[in-house]
C-alpha cells in the first residue's frame, strides 16, 4: 500500500473511532468507547506509516538526484 493511501485510510480510522467513542459516551457503552479509541490509535499508526514511506522515498529521490549531479 502507497504512502497516500495509508494516510487516508489512517484518517478514516481516525474519525470512525473518535465517533464510536462519541456514541459509546452518550450511550453509556464502555465497550463501543474502547473500541473506537483502539480503531483512532489504529488510524494514527496508519497515518505515521504514510508519513514514513513518503519521507523514506524523499529522501531515497534527493540521494539519487545528488548522486546524479556528482555525475
Amino acid at each position: 500500500m502507497g504512502a497516500t493511501a495509508d494516510k487516508i485510510k489512517g484518517t478514516a480510522n481516525e474519525a470512525i473511532g473518535k465517533a464510536k467513542q462519541g456514541i459509546g459516551e452518550a450511550t453509556g457503552s464502555e465497550k463501543l468507547q474502547g473500541e473506537g479509541a483502539v480503531q483512532e490509535i489504529k488510524g494514527k499508526g496508519q497515518k505515521a506509516l504514510g508519513d514514513a514511506k513518503e519521507a523514506t522515498k524523499d529522501a531515497i529521490n534527493k540521494a539519487a538526484d545528488a548522486a546524479n549531479k556528482k555525475l
